[in-house]
Parts: C-alpha cells; structure tokens; sequence
C-alpha cells in the first residue's frame, strides 16, 4: 500500500504572531513605586515581564505593597485572532480575574479594561521608561529597571 503525504494546515507547527514583539520592551524586571489614587496610600512593587517558551505569551508576575500588606499576581497575554488584538487575562491573590487589551505603538504603551477604546486600565505610559501597572487598582506608580 502507498501512503500520500499531503499539506495540512492543522499540521503545521504554529508560530506566534508578529504583534506579540511589539511588547519586547517590557521584559525584564521593574521596581515600581508610586500612590493609589483613591487613598493616597503609598505603593511600592516588582514586576517580571518574560516570554512563555513558544513564545506565543508574555508572562506578567507582580508583587505590590500598599496598606493593606502584599498582593501578587499573574497576567498572561497573547495574541487574539478573532479581535486582532493582544488581550491578556490577569489573575492575583485577592481573587480578581480581568481581561484587557493592549497595544504598544510608538513607544506608548494602552491598556483597556476589555476592548480597545473602553475605560483605560490605566494612562498611557512609555514602554521605554515605565511599563504601567494595575496592582493595586486605579492607581499611578512610576516603574524602573535595577541597575
């Protein structure tokens, strides 16, 4: 019996989409400091932005002190066909779980809660300088890499 060897798309070994480098900048590890908004309360943190093998996810993990002692938690973001866009979906050990948008374009970085052009998660920063963050909900905080 011969056997026929033919093309099939759903064999073929992915590969991540191109938007996911968009977000290079952001890997590595950040301090943050900076207040929450609503209280004034001080904040301080760490965040580690690093590439899932396959490439195909940007693992956020983050630890942010406030007043109310340490809150850790993770993001994952990926590329979404069905919207063409990087959506993440962020969990952490209050028991929040959202979904977000983001977009890095000329060095801004956007985040939204759900779709792009909903509600900002957060204002928009530059990637070069300072990745925005979420931990302690609406909030500012200045990031930096240790030298």
């Amino acid at each position: 019996m011969t056997e026929t060897v033919t093309e099939n798309p759903q064999n073929q070994i992915p590969t991540p989409d191109p938007a996911l480098k968009t977000l290079e900048p952001l890997v590595g590890t950040w301090e943050m400091t900076g207040k929450d908004l609503n209280s004034g309360d001080p904040l301080g943190g760490r965040l580690a932005f690093e590439w899932m093998e396959g490439g195909f996810f940007l693992v956020q993990h983050h630890e942010m002190d406030h007043g109310h002692g340490t809150m850790k938690g993770v993001e994952y973001i990926g590329y979404e066909a069905e919207t063409q866009a990087l959506r993440s979906r962020y969990f952490d050990s209050t028991g929040n779980a959202f979904t977000y948008t983001w977009k890095l374009q000329d060095g801004d970085l956007s985040i939204w809660f759900g779709d792009e052009g909903s509600p900002p998660a957060s204002p928009a920063r530059s990637a070069r300088t300072a990745p925005p963050s979420r931990a302690a909900g609406p909030g500012r905080a200045a990031a930096t890499r240790p030298r």
